[in-house]
C-alpha cells in the first residue's frame, strides 16, 4: 500500500499544478509483442479521479496495449520518484465522457495553460478524437 506523502502530493493535481506536474511516463505490456513499452505523457485529475487521453485519430498504441494488457507501471518522475501499480479502465460512456472532457477542456483553456495545446481548444473536438481511460491504483488506498 503507497502511504508516502509525496506520492500522495505528486497525484493531487489541481488548475493550478505547473505542466512538468501533468507529465508521468507509463509502461504498458505490447499488444501483440508482449514486451514493455515505456512513454511520456500527461495525466489529468477530475473530480479525485485520474486519467490518462489522447487525442489522435488513430488509437495510440499506448491505447490498444492498455485494452489488451490494462495492469501497467504509473512512473512519477517530476519532484517525487516512484513507480505506482495502475490499472487502466477505458471511458466509452458518452455522459462520462463529456463530464470528464469538459473539466480537461477547461484546464487546458486557462490562462495559463498546463500543456503546449493551442487555446482555446473545444470539447466537441476532444470528444469526436481522444481516447480516454481512467487509472486506478490498487496500492493507493484513500
Amino acid at each position: 500500500m503507497v502511504t508516502d506523502p509525496a506520492v500522495r502530493a505528486a497525484l493531487e493535481l489541481t488548475p493550478a499544478s505547473p505542466t512538468r506536474a501533468r507529465i508521468v511516463d507509463i509502461t504498458t505490456v505490447g499488444r501483440r509483442t508482449g514486451r514493455p513499452r515505456r512513454i511520456e505523457i500527461f495525466f489529468y485529475r477530475v473530480h479525485g479521479r485520474f486519467y490518462l487521453n489522447s487525442g489522435l485519430l488513430r488509437p495510440p498504441s499506448w491505447y490498444a496495449n492498455l485494452l489488451s494488457h490494462p495492469d501497467f507501471t504509473f512512473h512519477l518522475k517530476n519532484g517525487v520518484r516512484a513507480d505506482l501499480r495502475a490499472r487502466a479502465r477505458p471511458v466509452t460512456d458518452p455522459g462520462e465522457r463529456r463530464t470528464v472532457f469538459t473539466e480537461v477542456v477547461a484546464d487546458l483553456n486557462q490562462p495559463s495553460n498546463p500543456g503546449t495545446i493551442q487555446q482555446p481548444t473545444h470539447l466537441v473536438d476532444w470528444l469526436r478524437t481522444s481516447r480516454l481511460v481512467e487509472v486506478t491504483f490498487p496500492d493507493l488506498r484513500r
